[in-house]
């Protein structure tokens, strides 16, 4: 990257930095099991929601408990479940015309980071009915309070049921874009360990990765402040000590509901704090390819933070201890690397895969370019690369 470029990067990072301390940044409330929505809603005075779903999630039958509780306190619902993984504008239009058609008052994204991140966009289009989703992209588009909003994720992984941002793909262009705004952050977050006990192995696997990957680049990047570093930390503790327990055995609730902390953690940190290039280049891949973002991050994550190289050692040691897979008397060199080492020693022990099928090299260079323009300038990475050398870590990962 030209020093001009760098310069510019560094000074637009500061000023976000300094910025965070001011940011009306706000926890959702946290509720414990899902069948304690609707007296919430009931509260807030909120007689009509619609649940923003997939297929998957309603024809396992996990929001049957959620619906009876809804009937219990009269309040009117409809089901939205054409969530496709990656979701696009198409989902966020359809999902905002049963909205306005059935008079509702409130939304309830349940599922992964895809139904959650419709109904979050959804919500927007009700405030914002004359900006298109795809002019939402960037930083601070919205400005506009949503209507109340609730995640119940069914994925210890994603962290949107804390952050301010949202994914949404231009179905047309393949094109992958995240859309920041305070206003997405929900009202209510329901940490439900019980919704998270059919998961698949992989996708138990996957998404707790993708929790790891958010904790690691909050805590290395440029822009923490002392709540974000704690929560990462914390994140990384638990994800550390109760990721193949929640792998190997579906039914511990204990390792479930620590995941969901974890990954609720993780995600409070890069809410404030951002990530980094390991995800720029995932969503790249997620748009193209629609590959799953979850393992995309897993996969990922080792090679860039071995590119970061010594800007990192030492943060890496902290993580490490966290993990419990170093100690304050190693060298923080040594410590980085079994850091790194156990990080791909996790992928191996939950059969994640070192490299991703798919990738086509004469679509590297357009890839990259996109995964350059949403990580720069506002990315607090540790160390900067331009669209060229970003290109290093498609190939990294690209199945022979």
């Amino acid at each position: 990257m030209n020093t001009l470029k760098k310069i510019y990067c560094r000074i637009s990072q500061t000023v976000f930095w300094l910025a965070i301390p001011f940011l009306p940044y706000s926890d959702p409330k946290l509720l414990d099991a899902t069948t304690d929505l609707p007296a919430e809603l009931k509260r807030r005075g909120i007689g009509s929601v619609i649940i923003v779903t997939d297929k998957s999630i309603h024809g396992f039958g996990l929001i049957e408990p959620l619906k009876r509780a809804l009937e219990q306190e009269n309040i009117r619902y409809v089901v939205y479940d054409d969530t496709v993984p990656n979701p696009t504008v198409d989902n966020v239009e359809a999902a905002l015309a049963l909205y306005h058609a059935n008079g509702c008052q409130g939304l309830i994204g349940f599922g992964g980071g895809s139904p959650i991140d419709c109904a979050k966009i959804a919500g927007a289009r009700v405030v914002r009915p004359r900006m298109p989703v795809q002019k939402m992209s960037g930083v601070f588009k919205i400005f506009h309070r949503l209507p109340f909003l609730a995640a119940i994720p069914t994925t210890a992984g994603t962290g949107t049921e804390v952050t301010a941002s949202a994914l949404i793909t231009d179905g047309a262009t393949r094109h992958k874009f995240p859309i920041n705004d305070l206003m997405l952050i929900p009202k209510v977050s329901v940490l439900d360990p019980e919704v998270t006990r059919s998961l698949p192995k992989h996708i138990t696997a996957s998404t707790g990765m993708d929790a790891l990957t958010h904790a690691v680049e909050a805590y290395i990047g440029r822009s923490t402040v002392k709540s974000t570093r704690a929560d990462a930390l914390e994140a990384v503790r638990l994800i550390s000590q109760n990721l193949l327990d929640a792998y190997h055995n579906g039914d511990d609730l204990t390792a479930r509901k620590n995941m969901l902390m974890g990954s609720f953690l993780a995600g409070r940190a890069f809410a404030k704090s951002y990530v980094g290039y390991c995800h720029a280049v995932a969503h790249s891949l997620g748009g193209k390819y629609n590959m799953p973002h979850g393992l995309a991050n897993a996969v990922l994550l080792p090679y860039v933070l071995d590119a970061y190289g010594d800007t990192v050692y030492h943060k890496l040691k902290t993580l490490g201890i966290a993990a419990g897979v170093c100690d304050e008397a190693m060298p923080a060199k040594d410590a980085a690397e079994t850091f790194i080492a156990w990080i791909r020693e996790m992928n191996a022990r939950m059969d994640i895969p070192t490299k991703l099928k798919g990738i086509r090299r004469e679509d590297i260079p357009e890839l990259a370019k996109k995964a350059d323009k949403e990580g720069n300038p506002f990315y607090p990475v540790p160390k900067l690369f331009d669209a060229q050398e970003l290109e290093r870590f498609y190939y990294d990962v690209m199945e022979a």
